[in-house]
């Protein structure tokens, strides 16, 4: 498929969102390396959704990272740590996955971790309407332990030249990404890639190198 306009492939994408029988609420993944732009992806997808006339809640993986002591036990520059203790599966089961499976409570909480206080949270309980479409941004989003999850998965997919910019920029990270400090989140993403071939298991495939332009690659 050529480049098109954001606004018509996000639309494309809203139109895939299935509507699901007796108010249950579509789950939907949009991952992507760092720095592929999930976050805005994600948020801007929301707001296509909406315009169909359906209710949205959106939940980031960032708000369920492990606490420090976990995610650095393997060493701070550590690719297999960054790739095997980010992120905490159980608890982002509980709080979000399993309350919207087929029948399930809608009862879910957005957070489980304050990444700048390392803080664990129990934020209060919220219930989302019937048929509200749940839309998750974040790393590693088709791995074994939540990939069974999704009714519609989105891979973003960038060179790492470009999301070592983009994270420069961001984080004032290096941007070479064969640069040492980018091992730990660059070899991360490889061993993912390996492991669970997310661009083959993702419903719809985007090249969003160019956010401007983004194009469908398969879906």
């Amino acid at each position: 498929m050529h480049r098109s306009s954001r606004g018509a492939v996000l639309d494309h994408v809203a139109r895939r969102v299935p509507e699901l029988s007796g108010g249950d609420c579509p789950r939907v993944a949009i991952d992507g390396p760092d720095g592929a732009g999930k976050t805005t992806f994600a948020a801007e997808l929301a707001a296509a959704v909406r315009l169909l006339g359906r209710p949205v809640t959106s939940v980031s993986l960032d708000d369920f990272h492990n606490v420090r002591a976990v995610r650095y036990r393997q060493g701070r520059d550590s690719p297999l740590g960054f790739w095997q203790d980010s992120f905490n599966y159980p608890r982002f089961r509980s709080d979000v996955l399993d309350p919207f499976v087929p029948g399930g409570s809608r009862r879910y909480r957005p957070a489980g971790h304050d990444l700048d206080t390392d803080a664990v949270l129990d934020p209060p309980w919220r219930t989302a309407a019937p048929g509200t479409v749940v839309i998750v941004d974040g790393l590693f989003l088709h791995r074994d332990e939540i990939g069974d999850a999704w009714d519609l998965s989105v891979f973003l997919e960038v060179p790492f030249e470009t999301t070592a910019r983009r994270m420069a920029q961001r984080d004032g990270t290096n941007p070479d990404p064969a640069h040492p400090g980018m091992r730990r989140y660059v070899e991360a993403q490889q061993i993912y890639f390996a492991a669970c071939t997310p661009q083959q298991r993702a419903d719809i495939l985007i090249d969003n190198e160019h956010p401007g332009e983004p194009r469908i690659v398969r879906g």
